[in-house]
């Protein structure tokens, strides 16, 4: 037994606490220990206490991590657990990304009383989102549709929905699974038309990078697989700058040694849209997420997220 309890911190939320407590369950399982060996700490970030804007106006992912990496800097906090969608691609000196739970299903999923799919929304329906990728490729596929900012955790939005605030709503799948939450689901915007963003559906856990005991514990419950893909779309995304300012979706797939990556960056009014798609080995799963990131900007061309 631990001679002292591994401290995970995370956000508030229902989901955040959701994904701790499978983080939490699975070092029990892989360790045999028990919860008290456990101590989940709950850290408030400014992305939390922002409710009255966009994040893209407030400072980006970065929103998200900031107070618990702090605690993780500092000592407070041993481990943190994060939605991998959330994190910055470059992280403080002295952590890294250290272990991947596996990933769960990375589609999006369209909630409405008044439609079966996104596609059959009456004329001028309102769609709330808070995210710019979900806005552009909305916008996209039904100009017509007025979408406004619908920020909040995932019970706030589903209630705002039920109370006839908007049509419909728009939310990651693996979020709604991990809450118990699936049966609230309309239909599954599947990735061929709707490409989710960088991340969505992986856990990650954080930790200071030259903390042995702690990576010794986490390499019990690590998932190669999310880690190989997570590493390409990352690479991705940090070749185009990418944070919650631009609309931006990328998604690595495995088979076997291969590696598939799609990536896609959109006008935020869904105007013009640009996409490509890489293969590779495994063991390149980096070098072929910098290489499509580099592609995608050079076909946007300079100014492209200029807003």
């Amino acid at each position: 037994m631990q001679s002292k309890p591994l401290r995970i911190g995370t956000r508030g939320s229902a989901l955040a606490l959701a994904q701790a407590h499978e983080t939490r369950s699975r070092l029990m399982a892989a360790h045999g220990l028990a919860e008290q060996d456990f101590d989940i700490v709950v850290i408030k970030t400014s992305g939390d206490q922002i409710q009255d804007r966009p994040l893209s106006e407030a400072g980006g992912k970065g929103l998200f991590t900031k107070e618990i990496e702090e605690a993780l800097l500092d000592g407070r906090i041993d481990i943190a657990v994060h939605s991998s969608k959330d994190m910055p691609t470059h992280l403080p000196g002295g952590l890294a990304l250290t272990a991947f739970l596996p990933r769960e299903d990375v589609r999006d999923a369209f909630i409405s009383p008044k439609a079966k799919r996104l596609e059959d929304l009456p004329q001028g329906a309102v769609v709330g989102s808070s995210s710019l990728r979900r806005q552009a490729m909305i916008k996209r596929l039904r100009p017509d549709i007025q979408v406004v900012m619908y920020r909040g955790n995932v019970q706030t939005r589903l209630k705002k929905l039920e109370e006839g605030q908007v049509d419909a709503t728009l939310l990651a799948y693996a979020g709604l699974r991990r809450l118990g939450l699936a049966d609230v689901v309309t239909s599954l915007l599947e990735t061929d038309t709707f490409l989710p963003a960088v991340g969505q559906g992986a856990i990650c856990i954080e930790s200071r990078a030259a903390d042995q005991p702690v990576l010794d514990m986490l390499a019990a419950i690590h998932h190669r697989e999310t880690e190989l893909r997570l590493t390409c779309e990352r690479a991705f995304l940090a070749e185009l700058d990418g944070s919650c300012r631009t609309p931006i979706g990328g998604l690595a797939l495995i088979d076997g040694e291969r590696l598939s990556f799609r990536g896609l960056i959109l006008k935020p009014d869904g105007s013009e849209l640009h996409e490509l798609t890489r293969e590779g080995s495994v063991d390149d799963a980096e070098a072929i997420g910098r290489e499509a990131g580099r592609s995608l900007k050079a076909l946007g061309g300079p100014g492209f997220f200029a807003v």
